[in-house]
Parts: structure tokens; sequence; C-alpha cells
């Protein structure tokens, strides 16, 4: 069907220098019926590094795509049904307009809607709101060291991991470059599944009988041995901590600040429209 479009394109190349740098220059490179393709239109394809025989099968593919679609596209309006081309007709309609006034809404949100949340915002929703915020899966806090299993001292790091004053986080610290791992922030929550993945011993099966509010366990496997003190846990469908779901609830709040947002927007449009009489509604005669 196109066995003449890589000569046009070959004659294109050779013809003349910087030829793309012209965007005035409306010099067809083929045609399907009474729909052109220009030189314009393929320069995108034409970077800096690419190679002439390169180019050369970038715009010829192209130019194959495009007679493709044009041609498929000629055949589509002559043989559809009426029905069918009045609903793409609408369908295309409708996509252009929703994809314009979403861009245009996006552009607005980003210039006026606040995107700053700050501590005692999402405080005050997560308190309003705290029953819906129920855990899909066991967390809990805990501080553990894995050692190596020559470890000279481990009774003194369980004493000091169980105790956990000050001087003992200092110890701790101390020789840490001595664990093969370590977590002393038993602030933060952690998954249970996560928990198992770094101690090896510990199990989906034995979960239950470790993994217990102010239990202290040790296990031991052929890479190590484990400590680990557990100081809180929480179970699926209790109310999530704060802490736990702070990044979700921030990106719900600004999402819902950009609905109100836009909804606002949309109103002023709407009233703005009517007070300009751009906008009317007719009375329907009631049959």
């Amino acid at each position: 069907m196109f066995l003449g479009i890589s000569l046009v394109v070959i004659l294109f190349f050779s013809s003349c220098e910087g030829m793309f740098s012209k965007q005035t220059d409306q010099e067809p490179l083929a045609r399907v019926g009474e729909v052109y393709l220009y030189k314009s239109d393929v320069a995108p394809l034409l970077t800096k590094g690419v190679s002439k025989e390169d180019s050369i099968s970038l715009v010829t593919n192209f130019i194959n795509n495009w007679a493709s679609k044009q041609l498929l596209l000629t055949k589509a309006k002559i043989n559809l049904p009426e029905d069918k081309l009045s609903e793409f007709d609408h369908l295309v309609s409708n996509y252009q307009t929703d994809l314009y006034t979403r861009a245009y809404k996006e552009a607005l949100v980003a210039q006026g809607a606040d995107s700053l949340v700050n501590g005692e915002q999402l405080e005050e929703f997560y308190n309003s709101e705290k029953q819906n915020f129920r855990l899909k899966e066991k967390v809990l806090q805990l501080r553990y060291v894995a050692l190596p299993k020559q470890f000279l001292n481990k009774n003194e790091v369980i004493k000091k991991l169980k105790r956990f004053e000050e001087d003992d986080i200092t110890y701790l610290d101390s020789i840490g470059v001595q664990f093969n791992k370590l977590h002393f922030n038993d602030s933060i929550w952690i998954q249970a599944a996560r928990v198992i993945e770094e101690i090896p011993p510990l199990t989906r099966k034995n979960e239950d009988r470790y993994l217990k509010k102010s239990q202290f366990f040790e296990m031991e496997d052929a890479k190590g041995v484990y400590l680990a003190k557990i100081t809180n846990v929480l179970n699926t469908n209790d109310i999530a901590p704060l802490s736990y779901i702070e990044p979700t609830l921030k990106q719900v709040l600004l999402s819902r600040r950009r609905l109100d947002y836009i909804r606002k927007l949309e109103t002023e449009i709407i009233d703005e429209a009517i007070k300009d009489k751009d906008f009317e509604v007719y009375a329907q005669d009631e049959e």
C-alpha cells in the first residue's frame, strides 16, 4: 500500500539542510484523500544524535502508521452505521470537553488551593473520624537486635535491651557496630509481617506466642541470635494510631480540600456567568 513512501522520505532527507527548522515550510510529506501530513508534523521525531538512517526509518514508520490510521478512519466513516458515528462523535466531544476542563481546574487548584497540612489539622481530622480508621493488619512497636552466634556479651545486651534507660541506650549504641541488625526506635509502628521477615525463626504459625505486648523473646537460627522486646501491639480492626496513618490522612485531607475548592470554583463560575448574562436557563413548558 505504501511502497512509494520510502522514496518520498529519502528524497525529503536529501533535498535540503535544516528542513525542520523552518516552521513555516508546509510542503507536504504524504496525503490521504484531502488530509495532508507535513514536515512540521514529523519534526519532533528527529532529535539530536539520531543518525540519518535511523531518522529515515523513524519517519517512514510514522508516515505508514499515519496513513494506515487515516485510511481506516475514512473506511470507518463510510461503512459504520450513522447511529454509531453519532455515538462516537458524542464521545469524542465529551472527552475533549473533559480534557480541557480538567486541565483548567487542575491549573486553578494548583494556583489557589492550600496544599499545606499542619499537625493540628491532622489531629483534629483524626479525632473526628478515628472510628473509620481501622487496621487491616497487626502492627507493633518493638526494639530488637540480631547478634552473631559467637557474640560474647549477650546477657549484658539482654539486660540493657529490656531496661532501656538512657545509659542502656548509650551502651547499646556504642557497640551497635557488632550487631548484625538493630532497631531501637520503639515509637514507630511496624507491620507484623515486616518483623517476621526481619527475624527468620519468627513465623505466622508462632507469632501469637512471641508478638505480644510487653513480651521479651530470644530466638536463634544458623545465622545468629535475635533478641526483641515488644512494647505495644495493635491487632487487625483496632483503631489505627495517628502516627501510622499520618501520610494517608494527609492525602485524604488534601483530596477533600481540593474537591471543596473545585466545587467552590464551579459555583463561582456559574454565579458570575448568570450575573454577566452569559448563562441562563429557559423555563420549560409543562405538558
